[in-house]
């Protein structure tokens, strides 16, 4: 792996990031299904949280309004106050800044002038930059029905990238997490989501 870049180097990659508008966001899929019936839409649910999740207050109403959004691209919208569910949704997200792999010395690669090995005068100036730092994101989400509580769907994603805007990023998961549904294929799945950049 070349572990230096030249200044002009950098300047061209710099001016070339700026003109994306859209960023992808890769995600590792599994999810399982438990259907006994057909699945109709438009269908409700509720949202239903951990004692632990009930404590995180805003930060998990947050959660859902990203959980929401994708959960109407499906078919399923929150009840009505007054009216029952057919069925509960549990969710949860975090996001955690990844170690940087290896170690980073801000002093390596700077070159200087000397004598090289015997062959004659060599000289040069490079830079080594710090690699970003990545952040892994990851989203679950389940299904129950509300009469019997009965799992019907469960699917997770996971994104690892070196954005850390978590609701743009976790809003993405989450419409990946329910690609498929309700009958998504079997195993772990690689999908992808453009968000504005």
């Amino acid at each position: 792996m070349q572990r230096w870049i030249t200044l002009p180097c950098l300047a061209a990659a710099l001016a070339l990031s700026g003109c994306a508008s859209t960023r992808l966001v890769d995600s590792d899929v599994q999810a399982f299904a438990h259907w006994d019936a057909p699945h109709t839409t438009p269908d409700t649910y509720r949202f239903e949280r951990l004692p632990s999740q009930q404590a995180q207050g805003d930060a998990q109403a947050t959660i859902e309004a990203q959980a929401a959004q994708a959960l109407a691209k499906v078919g399923l919208h929150p009840a009505a106050d007054g009216t029952a569910p057919s069925y509960r949704v549990q969710v949860h997200a975090r996001t955690e800044r990844q170690r940087t792999p290896g170690g980073y010395d801000p002093w390596w690669g700077w070159g200087g002038w000397g004598w090289g090995s015997g062959h004659g005068f060599y000289g040069g100036l490079s830079m080594r930059l710090a690699p970003p730092p990545t952040y892994r994101s990851e989203v679950s989400l389940v299904l129950r029905q509300a009469s019997s509580g009965a799992v019907v769907y469960e699917t997770h994603a996971v994104h690892e990238g070196v954005w850390s805007d978590d609701q743009a990023v976790l809003g993405a998961l989450f419409e990946a997490a329910l690609d498929g549904f309700p009958r998504p294929p079997a195993g772990l799945r690689r999908i992808h989501r453009e968000i504005p950049r």
